[in-house]
């Protein structure tokens, strides 16, 4: 067994995923957590080799990472589109569904997934599942304002939503807002649930991303695999108007 971190171990799968859909000239949106970290170390080795790529990010976070190992990141208003974004995810399912946010960033990881034209998720084997919500919370990004009113919303769709912490401290992410975790006993209809929670006022954004991936590098620690799942994202377009 390898004394490496347990989240390193799934840097072939980020760095496969740069290999396989990265292309010179290409726009990359760069997520938030270890996956795309571990995708910017791949990135910046192409850039020194002579690649011309235009990044974006999805959080301060990623932003002060990029820019400590020498990725200039553009401003997302001088983006019109974004050929690959490399993310993570906290499930998916078998339709390359999402749940995402435990890492504080969902709001502007959906923005950026919505620009995308492939987005690439990177996760542990793990993290693959039958139903969404069995494992993992939903994160649900909220307008401070009367935040208690909207949490006592959340639960009337079936959840328990717990207000995220921090240092004894409400966690506040990079747009000024509070995230509600909500658990679910597992999520029959995401596309449903999603619009029923983006529809309660005060709540900004849902961590469930529906039909916006376009293939996932699954690691498997069991055998230190990598598979892919590419799913025709043309079949199901989404993005802005």
């Amino acid at each position: 067994m390898s004394d490496e971190a347990p989240w390193l171990r799934k840097r072939p799968a980020s760095a496969r995923a740069v290999d396989r859909f990265v292309e010179n000239g290409m726009t990359i949106g760069l997520g938030t957590g270890n996956a795309a970290c571990m995708a910017a170390d791949r990135l910046i080795e192409l850039v020194d080799g002579g690649y011309n790529l235009t990044f974006v990010s999805t959080s301060d976070r990623t932003t002060a990472y990029a820019e400590g190992i020498g990725l200039e990141i553009a401003d997302i208003e001088c983006v019109d589109s974004i050929d690959v974004t490399i993310d993570g995810a906290d499930e998916v399912d078998s339709e390359l569904n999402l749940i995402k946010g435990l890492g504080g960033a969902l709001l502007r990881e959906k923005i950026v997934a919505a620009m995308t034209e492939r987005e690439i998720i990177v996760v542990d084997g793990f993290k693959m599942v039958e139903r969404l919500g069995t494992t993992a919370p939903l994160p649900v990004e909220v307008c401070r304002f009367a935040h208690r009113r909207t949490a006592e919303s959340l639960g009337r769709l079936g959840c328990t939503p717990t207000l995220r912490m921090k240092d004894g401290d409400a966690f506040v992410t990079d747009n000024g807002n509070l995230i509600y975790d909500c658990r679910f006993a597992g999520i029959d209809d995401p596309t449903y649930l999603e619009a029923c929670v983006n529809a309660i006022p005060g709540v900004v954004e849902c961590g469930l991303f529906i039909g916006l991936t376009h293939a996932v590098e699954a690691y498997y620690e069991e055998d230190g695999a990598v598979r892919e799942t590419v799913r025709d994202r043309r079949a199901c377009p989404r993005g802005f108007p």
